[in-house]
């Protein structure tokens, strides 16, 4: 089945919908709560801004450490529609609170709603990509995962615009937040409710509420099996790489570019316009299986662009600022919005791939617990990449070169992913020889 007709199909539609109201919910309150930290709490403490909005990102990713294990416990023991519901419920609940804090313009409220918020994802995350191999033939499991990257990465883009939007309308803010979160909230469940039935892969499982313990269980069974492992470790490094580079973005487009707001957007707009391009470009080009031959050239296409924002090095001193009418016009920023897009086009067709095998080639009793580690796995890779940026900035590493510095480190884990695991090699020998056959 093709993308275009799986994406009306029953059997994923409402997942695909009710995946993407949730990543687009969360996009809106984390945004608005930036925006909030940004012009208001650090006007009235006088905190450093930069302080605040990394304490705000640490918050949100703390629980995928702590729960995601007993999350993927929970997910293979239930059955996943009705827990899915269940979820969706509890962001009702949890959007609500975050109402109240916005209204009553509270941080440390809104902190502890943002904990709550992440929380609510780790016990989703397991459950979307589990549910996928059980509702999807093999044939469709790319195809799937292209349309989850893609819609993720649009809401991730849209959500965040419209946070920013409703927190700039000053006295208006809170109320117009409030209807947005409870809203989506609300559709994002009714979307769940249609969710066909996707029974437990261990019912009998034994679930263990030791956090410390399960966690270091399901990570020490991810590691038995090396090809596993090494799919685990490449969708982290995109994570690393992905969360790198948003991160230094807007300090390329505002300080070397001199981009005004909706400037800087556009440049953000190139990962996601690459995103929806790789991902509808990845089950054409694998054919409908999934293809692990396209992940060695994908990853070297992440490196190339990566070193040609490198190459093309910091940019003349603005002369005044950039909009959008002027973007294209100049030849550093377009060069820019190329080679993002460039990177978020490899970026989808090396990740979907890897999510399409890890879920394939688990063991059915497993499979939610070893996507449990990759979130583990994931959002220690995310926290190395906010230590790994503020370390080269420390070293005088500037953005350009921040970019050259991601791009080898990215080509040095393929050499070592692809020593590991010798099937990246044969498939794309054999992905080469059947392009070149047709």
């Amino acid at each position: 089945m093709r993308q275009s007709g799986l994406i009306h199909s029953r059997r994923f539609a409402p997942l695909f919908l009710t995946q993407f109201l949730g990543a687009f919910n969360d996009n809106v309150f984390r945004f608005a709560l930036v925006i909030f930290v940004t012009f208001t709490v650090a006007e009235r403490t006088g905190l450093d801004t930069r302080v605040l909005v990394v304490l705000t990102g640490a918050i949100f990713i703390l629980p995928f450490f702590l729960f995601s294990a007993f999350a993927g416990q929970v997910a293979d023991k239930y059955e996943k529609a009705a827990l899915i519901r269940h979820v969706k419920t509890a962001e009702i609940v949890v959007m609500g609170l975050g109402a109240l804090g916005f209204w009553l313009e509270s941080y440390p409220f809104l902190l502890a709603v943002l904990f709550l918020m992440g929380l609510q994802s780790t016990f989703f995350g397991p459950l979307k990509y589990s549910v996928l191999p059980q509702h999807l033939a093999p044939d469709e499991l790319t195809g799937g995962n292209g349309l989850i990257q893609l819609g993720t990465y649009v809401a991730i883009l849209t959500g965040g615009l419209c946070g920013g939007l409703l927190a700039s309308l000053g006295h208006d803010a809170p109320l117009a937040i409030v209807a947005a979160v409870v809203g989506i909230a609300l559709l994002g469940r009714t979307a769940a409710a249609f969710i066909p039935p996707a029974p437990a892969n261990d019912p009998r499982l034994q679930v263990d509420r030791n956090i410390a313990r399960s966690t270091w269980t399901i990570l020490a069974e991810s590691t038995r099996d090396r090809p596993l492992f090494v799919l685990i470790v490449l969708i982290s490094m995109f994570w690393f790489i992905g969360a790198t580079y948003l991160s230094v973005v807007p300090t390329y487009g505002k300080v070397l570019l001199g981009a005004d707001e909706q400037a800087v957007t556009l440049l953000n707009a190139a990962f996601t316009v690459g995103i929806g391009i790789g991902s509808l470009a990845c089950e054409r080009l694998s054919r409908g299986r999934i293809e692990l031959g396209i992940v060695p050239f994908a990853a070297l296409g992440i490196t190339l662009a990566s070193l040609d924002v490198w190459l093309a090095g910091t940019p003349p001193a603005p002369a005044g600022v950039l909009t959008p009418a002027l973007f294209f016009s100049s030849p550093h920023a377009l060069r820019l919005f190329v080679d993002l897009a460039v990177i978020g086009a490899c970026g989808a067709l090396y990740i979907v791939p890897l999510y399409a095998a890890l879920q394939a080639r688990s063991d059915p009793q497993w499979v939610s617990r070893m996507l449990a580690a990759l979130n583990i796995v994931d959002a220690l890779f995310m926290v190395l990449s906010a230590a790994f940026t503020v370390a080269l900035y420390e070293l005088g590493v500037g953005v350009p070169g921040v970019f050259g510095v991601v791009g080898l480190l990215n080509l040095g884990v393929l050499i070592a992913a692809t020593a590991g695991m010798p099937e990246f090699r044969a498939r794309a020998r054999a992905l080469l020889g059947r392009s070149a056959a047709g």
